[in-house]
């Protein structure tokens, strides 16, 4: 059992893994934020999965 659960998590952190750092990278190079660098730096280490996404819907300049 403890199998089957450690195979059911692990794809969905390896998910959260890659978007936190596709969007800071993005956060790096970006020159203008909707609201300030550093508290999408935060949201982004600290909001989970659903951090990311976040800063891709709303915290982008169009």
């Amino acid at each position: 059992m403890d199998e089957t659960i450690f195979q059911l998590i692990l794809p969905i952190v390896g998910l959260q893994l890659i978007l936190i750092v596709i969007a800071l990278i993005d956060l790096k190079r970006i020159e203008e934020t909707q609201g300030p660098k550093w508290m999408w730096a935060l949201i982004i280490i600290f909001g989970n999965l659903i951090g990311p996404i976040l800063y891709f819907v709303i915290g982008r300049r169009p």
